[in-house]
């Protein structure tokens, strides 16, 4: 069974009770089940992280690049300004797939520009929880 990893950033945890008008009401927990069961129907082993820490992101991020393990990135607020989340994911070697929860282009001005959509292989954005399902069955493809 291939793994895939699922890194998300900052305050991903918080799903469920941080503004549920933009984030829906489902729980990190709920992410979490939702990631595995996709996997599991894709043949995949799903390992899903959270952190608030850019550093750890990274670490994780060099972890996948020499493991040659596909990822599924939520960087959260990172997305916007982390170039060292950039130079991490450019050594990527393997499918890493951005996803987002909400659409960054329809919210704040801020939010609409990516440094990591440049060095990952795709971007999903705007479909809630779903985004991930759609970034997971995107890898599997990218793996067949």
């Amino acid at each position: 069974m291939r793994t895939v990893f699922v890194f998300n950033g900052p305050n991903l945890s918080r799903l469920g009770t941080r503004e549920p008008d933009v984030y829906g009401a489902q729980t990190f927990a709920d992410l979490e089940a939702l990631c595995r069961g996709v996997g599991r129907e894709l043949g995949l082993s799903v390992e899903v992280r959270q952190t608030d820490d850019e550093a750890e992101l990274v670490s994780w991020l060099h972890e996948a690049a020499d493991g040659a393990i596909p990822v599924v990135l939520n960087p959260a607020a990172f997305t916007h300004y982390s170039y060292a989340l950039r130079d991490a994911i450019s050594q990527r070697t393997a499918p890493l797939v951005e996803v987002h929860i909400s659409n960054p282009a329809a919210r704040e001005e801020f939010r609409h520009t990516s440094v990591v959509a440049a060095v990952a292989t795709g971007t999903i954005a705007g479909f809630g929880l779903r985004s991930y399902e759609l970034a997971l069955r995107a890898i599997a493809e990218e793996a067949a």
